[in-house]
């Protein structure tokens, strides 16, 4: 993989997707992830890899296990499904379901649609990792009388 020196650094990008297996290995990782496997994320991810999605931009694994770990606090059963995956020459991009349940949110079975830029370090570990969402839609809009306001900004703002 050719990355241009910008980009290298901002990521500590050095190499391509991993083989097959391997790529399968991590995508089955985030499918099957319970609260127990949380301390595995070193097997998948280099010790200074990047994160950021929505809310959180931090480096390095243990502050990428609190985000996760935080999640399976705040929500209950929480799991990701993989329904398209993309690899080329720069990384990977994953298209992901994320389904919950909360006691907060009606319906209380939830379904958060987004999508994951991955890079990879020479090693085949993730060393990116940039998680795409829509906090509007897929959260802020079911949250109850903030919903309101955010369903009808949306509808105001719509063609």
């Amino acid at each position: 993989m050719t990355v241009s020196t910008t980009a290298a650094n901002a990521a500590n990008v050095a190499s391509t997707v991993p083989d097959g297996p391997a790529f399968d290995r991590l995508v089955a990782f985030y499918e099957h992830l319970t609260a127990a496997d949380v301390g595995r994320f070193a097997e998948f991810y280099s010790l200074d890899a990047y994160f950021k999605d929505p809310f959180n931009d931090v480096r390095g694994i243990g502050a990428i296990q609190r985000i996760f770990q935080h999640m399976f606090s705040q929500v209950q059963g929480p799991r990701f499904v993989v329904t398209q995956r993309f690899t080329g020459a720069d990384g990977a991009m994953l298209i992901w379901q994320l389904r919950y349940r909360t006691r907060w949110l009606k319906p209380a079975d939830q379904v958060m649609h987004g999508s994951t830029h991955l890079r990879f370090a020479s090693d085949g570990k993730v060393c990116y990792h940039r998680d795409y969402w829509d906090t509007g839609e897929e959260l802020y809009a079911r949250v109850p009388l903030v919903g309101c306001i955010v369903r009808g900004v949306a509808r105001a703002l719509a063609a």
